[in-house]
């Protein structure tokens, strides 16, 4: 379980390390994100046909479903802010694909605080460098800047910020 921490201690976040747990990637998960999304490309929907016409031996995950599951690594690894009333996706910097996540793979999520800088009253932006690992494979997922805003009470915010 990740640890809570104040608006006034994410400084202290900046150049460690976190590690999510391990997520499976099932077909189920691909078909519920190719129906979402009206994306049914064979080398994510058939496994008979992307073993047979793909270099990838069976199914792949759709790039923007590894994209997807950042939330939920997220979510199991980094510390919650005790004032935040909630977060936005404000995007991503250099997002790359490098390496296919076959169907059956596991997947977790890197994540490494960048920086950390208020702006406005009540908000808190932050940049992580993020990687998506595949076990046993040698290239991750996916590599990152991800640019969120933690919005909070301003009446929160740090007297030293």
């Amino acid at each position: 379980m990740p640890k809570e921490i104040s608006l006034a201690d994410v400084k202290d976040e900046i150049g460690v390390e976190r590690t999510s747990r391990w997520f499976t990637v099932t077909q189920e998960m691909i078909n519920a994100f190719a129906d979402a999304t009206e994306d049914h490309q064979f080398i994510h929907t058939d496994p008979v046909r992307a073993a047979a016409e793909s270099p990838f031996g069976g199914t792949i995950a759709h790039g923007f479903l590894s994209v997807s599951l950042l939330s939920a690594m997220n979510y199991d690894c980094l510390p919650k802010i005790r004032e935040q009333t909630m977060g936005i996706n404000y995007g991503f910097d250099k997002l790359r694909f490098v390496a296919p996540v076959k169907c059956g793979a596991r997947v977790r999520g890197q994540f490494v605080l960048r920086e950390a800088r208020f702006r406005g009253a009540g908000m808190l932006m932050t940049t992580y460098d993020v990687s998506i690992e595949i076990e046993n494979e040698r290239k991750p997922a996916l590599t990152a800047n991800w640019i969120t805003i933690v919005q909070f009470d301003p009446k929160d915010r740090p007297s030293e910020a």
